[in-house]
């Protein structure tokens, strides 16, 4: 039986051990009611626009519409008309007018991702907007107040990009009003066994099953691993389990290889691993060792493009007794496809 999780602020929104977070979290709870503007920054898949949904959810604005946008998604003549909108006629293509995402969030929250990426020439119209609180639709002869709390995301640091000339400092002053500054996920590796528990408890109930038991090496391999795609890979990654697992226990050849080869990390504390296993389940060590074996053999094949003469180098053993193994462990024999050259 698994211990509980913390309780959530939010049905989707799930608060580590980690201090770090859990600071951040106390001050969402001071910030949600004000109307200042806010900027989360942190590294792809730290969790930015969720953050930014749960600032709106707590705030006075929560019955209104929240807007995602991310700026990284428009050109430099595009992305005027996605913010402002535009009136007929403007551009060839503008058969009728079409309000943009400031307009869309009136009385709710407008989320700018990835501001960092927003050219010089249309930072200073943002800056007109933060300031002044009214767009000018591309086309348009007259002003439209706008009434909206504005939350950026950025994955850079905008400080330095004001030292390196690409990001004007006015318009930084004018957003870094309550800074929110994502830790990666590397760095709050104690968050990981809630985050795991929490994941794979929703995907494996999506597909109408309990949870089953955690081996001790997967939580040891999730602890070390570096998530360069941070909580968006570790998402990724429990639901790839959840839906290719197809025995009793999650274990060590359930989880990519890539994972696995890569945990550089500090070796987890039993405890910590406790807190998402719970009482440990029995496992034999011939189990044990069957996984690992697997993932290894895994591996070797696919760095080795299915080579398996390439591949029995790699693990420093004979072909002969690679290809035993394969057959033994009922491999995916495309996986252990012998190149021609072999």
């Amino acid at each position: 039986m698994h211990t509980s999780l913390p309780t959530p602020i939010e049905p989707d929104v799930i608060i580590g051990p980690s201090t770090r977070m859990r600071a951040i979290f106390d001050f969402l709870r001071v910030i949600a009611a004000s109307e200042s503007t806010v900027v989360i920054t942190g590294e792809s898949g730290t969790g930015k626009e969720v953050i930014a949904r749960l600032i709106h959810r707590q705030g006075p604005r929560q019955h209104h519409p929240f807007v995602p946008v991310s700026c990284a998604l428009f050109s430099e003549t595009l992305i005027e008309s996605e913010l402002f909108g535009h009136e007929r006629g403007a551009f060839t293509g503008a058969i009728k007018d079409r309000l943009g995402r400031f307009e869309q969030a009136d009385r709710g929250t407008v989320l700018l991702d990835d501001i960092d990426d927003v050219p010089l020439s249309m930072q200073v119209k943002l800056l007109r907007v933060l300031q002044n609180r009214t767009i000018e639709r591309l086309g348009g002869t007259h002003t439209v107040p706008v009434n909206v709390r504005v939350i950026a995301g950025s994955k850079r640091d905008l400080k330095q990009m004001v030292a390196d000339g690409t990001f004007r400092e006015d318009l930084y002053y004018r957003l870094n009003v309550l800074p929110i500054p994502l830790p990666p996920l590397r760095e709050r590796r104690e968050d990981i066994p809630t985050l795991m528990q929490h994941f794979l408890q929703r995907d494996f109930r999506q597909r109408g099953e309990d949870t089953p038991p955690i081996s001790k090496g997967v939580t040891e391999a999730f602890m070390r691993y570096g998530w360069p795609g941070n909580v968006r890979e570790l998402e990724n990654m429990c639901e790839r389990m959840a839906q290719t697992n197809t025995c009793g226990t999650l274990r060590t050849g359930c989880v990519a290889a890539g994972i696995m080869f890569r945990a550089t990390g500090p070796m987890p504390s039993n405890a910590t691993i406790e807190a998402v296993q719970g009482p440990p389940a029995p496992i034999s060590l011939d189990a044990r060792i069957r996984d690992l074996e697997t993932a290894v053999i895994r591996w070797a094949l696919r760095v080795s493009d299915g080579n398996t003469s390439r591949a029995a180098e790699l693990l420093q053993v004979k072909r002969s007794t690679l290809n035993d193994r394969i057959h033994r462990y009922e491999l995916d024999r495309g996986q252990a496809h012998v190149a021609a050259s072999a």
